[in-house]
């Protein structure tokens, strides 16, 4: 296993440009599943910070223009 491992570091020595490439590549990767796993963990994994959160609605009203009333008449 430790041969194994000497080999892999060898190579990667050797290869500076592939080696600069898969680093970036992992370092994007971990970082984009960071930032995504942050966003879903504060706005939907935890709970909002009041008592009852779950009874908290959103209600929107829109009132209906002249045109869109013309329309339907």
């Amino acid at each position: 296993m430790l041969q194994d491992l000497r080999y892999g570091f060898r190579m990667l020595l050797k290869r500076p440009g592939f080696t600069l490439v898969a680093v970036v590549t992992l370092a994007l990767g971990i970082g984009a599943n960071t930032a995504i796993f942050s966003v879903v963990n504060a706005v939907l994994l935890n709970p909002l910070p009041y008592p009852q959160s779950e009874r908290l609605v959103f209600i929107k009203s829109e009132a209906a223009s002249r045109e869109s009333i013309s329309r339907v008449a």
